[in-house]
């Protein structure tokens, strides 16, 4: 299997990584595996994508850094050329919401370039149409309403301050556009003559995000891995983990803010969200997704490069990584059984 990962930049990937955890499992499975910075990116005079593509050198890497630092050393990593015909797979890992202000055209880059792919005949995951759709959390809204906080979407701070007082005085403030936690404030009673300026703080970069407090997020929340519309489970284990904050003041769970990981207990209520949210996931071509879930109510979907995969192989002594391969193989094998009868959404979810 040829595949290759797009990520935002080889130079800020870390070992951590989920996308190099999943990449030097598969490399040392014997599969051509490639990382590609969405900067690296072209379209080829021939009509298809291409991009400047890196691949480690030796046959296997013990460790996730030995095999990072190979690829992100200029005199040891494999620098080639390839385009769309050269690729089975092509996953979008990178995250536009990390892109800074000086890099607004990489936000959407890894989605374009996979629908040209995709037309070119690659398998692009998650569904790169669909992706389009969620570069920012309003494509959260379009799940049901059972499984979401109440939430409202606006930069009228009237409008704020009457939902917050809807929810006596306690609420969730966060941007539309983001990720890992940032920009993210709980406001309380106490805060309410500062109102006014936490929205006008949030409100430089967009619209803002006036959500619902869960009570049960405070004891932290549970990341849940889905595949194919199912809960990732191999050798009997499942692919999750609960993070809570890393201070008593802090409301933000995501290990990139400080949250601390344990082992996660799934409940019936975290299956029934799962059964939920799965027909939309099937839908949009969504392949892999990290669902994050506080109580009873599903506070995000991470659809574009859920982390933390390697980080639950961990705590549950089993590989996850091995799941997710052996999907990625069927896929490759429908596709060239089926060839183009079968569409790249099609694919994402068999």
């Amino acid at each position: 299997m040829n595949i290759a990962f797009v990520i935002n930049d080889i130079k800020t990937e870390k070992a951590g990584y989920t996308t190099v955890f999943l990449a030097q499992r598969m490399h040392n499975r014997g599969h051509h595996v490639y990382l590609i910075g969405v900067g690296d990116l072209c379209y080829d005079p021939q009509g298809y994508m291409g991009a400047t593509a890196r691949r480690a050198p030796k046959e296997k890497y013990k460790t996730q850094e030995e095999y990072l630092n190979a690829l992100q050393d200029d005199k040891t990593a494999e620098i080639t050329q390839i385009m769309a015909p050269d690729l089975d797979v092509l996953m979008l890992r990178n995250d536009p919401s990390s892109e800074g202000p000086d890099r607004g055209w990489a936000q959407i880059a890894g989605v374009i370039f996979g629908q040209l792919a995709a037309r070119n005949g690659v398998i692009v995951l998650n569904d790169p149409n669909s992706l389009s759709d969620a570069v920012n959390k309003m494509y959260f809204q379009h799940f049901p309403e059972e499984v979401r906080p109440r939430t409202l979407i606006t930069r009228n701070v009237a409008q704020i301050r009457e939902f917050y007082e809807e929810q006596k005085s306690h609420m969730i403030l966060k941007p539309l556009q983001g990720s890992g936690g940032q920009g993210v404030f709980v406001v309380k009673k106490k805060d309410a003559t500062n109102l006014n300026q936490i929205v006008e703080a949030i409100s430089r970069d967009g619209y803002v995000i006036a959500q619902e407090f869960l009570p049960k997020a405070t004891e932290g929340d549970t990341r849940l891995f889905v595949m194919n519309g199912q809960i990732i489970e191999h050798k009997g284990k499942i692919a999750a983990m609960k993070r809570v904050s890393g201070g008593s003041d802090d409301v933000r769970n995501n290990i990139s803010a400080g949250g601390k990981v344990a082992r996660a207990k799934i409940d019936d209520g975290m299956r029934e969200i799962v059964e939920l949210v799965r027909p939309k996931l099937i839908q949009d071509g969504m392949f892999l997704v990290g669902l994050d879930i506080a109580g009873d109510k599903l506070m995000e979907i991470n659809v574009f490069s859920p982390g933390g995969l390697n980080v639950s192989s961990q705590l549950e002594d089993v590989d996850f990584s091995e799941p997710v391969i052996h999907a990625l193989e069927c896929k490759v094998h429908y596709k060239k059984t089926y060839k183009e009868h079968l569409d790249n959404r099609t694919v994402a979810m068999i």
